[in-house]
């Protein structure tokens, strides 16, 4: 396995359960993968939540994406330090794949608009074959 690999897994499954820390304690949800490439994984949230200020404070993060097939599936989990992104190009394209944030009144200008990404770290596929031996990490 590769980081396309990963890359793909994650474009194919965009749901999926992000971690952060708010003071010591662990902080999972369900979120809505944006997408990926060869420049990182990519998500949008809204300043509204508490995600934004969780990785101000501690940008560690990992998120964990699942496939369901047979009994049990294929797991992925990346983690590394989010990095805010703030380009133009990057808003617009945001609210062009993401149209129903125009709903709730988002614009490429407006500060409610967050998109961070994970661009550097360590990712690992999880299967029930693989359930008993050590981790191989993908360093990306």
């Amino acid at each position: 396995m590769n980081i396309n690999d990963c890359i793909k897994f994650t474009n194919e499954n965009p749901i999926c359960y992000l971690a952060t820390v708010e003071y010591d304690q662990p902080r999972v949800r369900a979120i809505g993968f944006w997408f990926a490439d060869e420049t990182g994984f990519y998500f949008q949230t809204s300043s509204i939540k508490e995600i934004p200020n969780q990785l101000k404070k501690n940008p560690n993060a990992e998120a964990c994406f699942y496939h369901h097939e047979g009994m049990i599936g294929t797991m992925l989990r990346i983690s590394g330090k989010a990095e805010f992104m703030y380009d133009v190009k990057l808003k617009a394209k945001a609210l062009t794949d993401r149209p129903f944030l125009k709903n709730f009144g988002l614009t490429i200008d407006s500060p409610g608009l967050v998109l961070f990404r994970i661009a550097h770290g360590k990712a690992h596929f999880w299967t029930m074959e693989n359930n008993l031996i050590p981790k191989e990490y993908i360093e990306f």
